[in-house]
């Protein structure tokens, strides 16, 4: 009994620690951060809540404030090759290693457009690349957008006039074509962050923690599976405790040996 007691407490702190996923407190700062270079390419401008940065490229253009200047605006700060933005790449490279080492709430195949989502989590795409269609929508019902980490083997591509939520962590690019509003990050390990007349606004938080309900609905290429949930292992193994400490104590208060 002890060492199934010791099992399930195991496994529900293992699976308690995967879920709380966060960010650096610097990476988490960026509503954009690029590995080689930001450009914003729209005559109407992009809009970054958040800060702004590229390391350990240097080239920032089409935004307010950096030569040549442009249309685009940065709420926070831009960061171009300086020490914050090399602390933020380091950071992204931890929390980019920490989610592929983590169970997938899901793993997509096919267009992501017209998903809603419930639970937060990892979303893997190992190998390939997210992408999603022009007019399309992501969702998320019951939970955050600082809760959804995307995890891209190589880059990503928003639609155009397409809405998308949450964390999303490329290995090499990533590319919001016009009009593509994000709700979250875009974080670029290797290579540039693309812009052209976007809206992206970064989560308040820093994520952590997973929703309840199925992961996502609304299409195929999508498992409907969702991921094991740490409060049902915690209470198992709660309850598991309770009744090995009643076994005991029960005949000494009914006056047994």
């Amino acid at each position: 009994m002890n060492k199934l007691i010791v099992l399930f407490s195991w496994v529900a702190l293992s699976v308690c620690l995967d879920a709380q996923i966060t960010l650096g407190t610097t990476v988490g700062t960026f509503g954009v951060l690029a590995g080689s270079t930001v450009t914003s390419t729209s005559t109407a401008g992009t809009l970054v809540i958040g800060n702004l940065g590229v390391w350990p490229g240097t080239a920032i253009t089409g935004i307010t404030g950096i030569a040549p200047g442009g249309p685009g605006i940065v709420t926070g700060t831009i960061h171009s090759d300086d020490a914050f933005a090399g602390t933020a790449q380091s950071e992204l490279t931890a929390a980019y290693n920490t989610v592929a080492g983590t169970a997938s709430t899901a793993t997509w195949n096919t267009d992501l457009g017209g998903h809603t989502f419930y639970v937060g989590g990892v979303y893997t795409a190992p190998s390939t690349t997210l992408t999603t269609a022009t007019s399309s929508a992501v969702n998320l019902v019951n939970c955050q957008a600082s809760n959804i980490f995307w995890l891209v083997g190589s880059s990503a591509t928003i639609g155009t006039y397409s809405s998308f939520y949450g964390n999303i962590l490329a290995h090499d690019a990533i590319t919001l074509t016009t009009g593509a509003s994000l709700h979250g990050r875009a974080l670029a390990r290797g290579a540039a962050v693309t812009l052209d007349d976007n809206a992206i606004t970064m989560p308040a938080t820093l994520g952590g923690g997973t929703g309840g309900g199925p992961p996502v609905s609304g299409g195929s290429g999508l498992p409907s599976t969702p991921a094991p949930s740490s409060l049902i292992l915690v209470a198992l193994a709660l309850v598991c405790v309770g009744v090995y400490q009643a076994r005991k104590r029960l005949p000494k208060l009914l006056g047994r040996n």
